[in-house]
């Protein structure tokens, strides 16, 4: 037991599931951003945004995670020399969001559009009745009630997404928590079972809340019909 508690005074634990919960955070805002517009292209009128929208859901949903980010890296900084920040570790943090938020992007948008398809279809008819063209009809009548049907499935994104950061150690994060647990192991192998359960048990204890929490509010807010 002494040699487990010593872990935590020689390893910062705590610090890498800092690292991941950035990591999430900030992949998961640009996540929902571009996740919306690509669902606004795949619902709009025009076939060229229909093709836009479908055709990034299908390339980035089926292409690995792990490809993604060590593109970023080799690819984009190391090939081309594009850096977004100063610091070294800052930009490969960034590059590392920017992977995360481009691949999450496309289960987002399927989970907006899969939110649409539970609004009634008369009320994008009666929006169209009263003259709003499709811009204004998805702000103002379809979205809102689309976040509300898609909450359970954005949840389920947003668990994903967690849980996969740690995957930006192929793009050399490797302060984050999976890249602290290989350190751990290869230095204290005598203790790999006690390490790998204290990092499968921080992860339950970040994803266990949200589930619960988006569970209730996708009943809570649900749409009545």
């Amino acid at each position: 037991m002494e040699d487990y508690l010593s872990l935590f005074e020689t390893y910062d634990v705590l610090a890498a599931f800092w690292v991941n919960i950035q990591l999430s955070f900030w992949a998961a805002i640009w996540a929902l951003a571009i996740g919306t517009v690509l669902a606004l292209f795949r619902i709009s009128p025009i076939p060229s945004l229909q093709w836009f929208g479908a055709a990034y859901v299908n390339i980035f949903r089926n292409t690995p995670l792990t490809i993604i980010l060590a593109f970023g890296f080799l690819g984009l900084f190391s090939v081309m020399q594009i850096s977004l920040a100063a610091d070294l570790n800052a930009s490969l943090f960034r590059i590392a969001i920017v992977g995360l938020a481009v691949y999450h992007a496309a289960f987002v948008c399927e989970a907006i559009r899969s939110g649409v398809n539970t609004v009634p279809l008369g009320q994008a008819e009666a929006a169209r009745a009263i003259g709003l063209s499709f811009l204004p009809a998805a702000r103002l009548i379809i979205l809102p009630q689309a976040f509300r049907g898609a909450i359970a499935p954005l949840g389920n994104v947003l668990i994903a997404l967690i849980k996969n950061s740690t995957v930006a150690a192929a793009g050399s994060v490797a302060t984050e928590a999976s890249g602290l647990m290989k350190t751990m192991i290869e230095f204290r192998s005598d203790l790999v079972i006690p390490i790998f359960f204290t990092f499968a048990l921080g992860f339950v204890v970040l994803v266990i809340p949200i589930g619960l929490l988006t569970t209730w509010a996708s009943r809570k807010l649900a749409v009545a019909r």
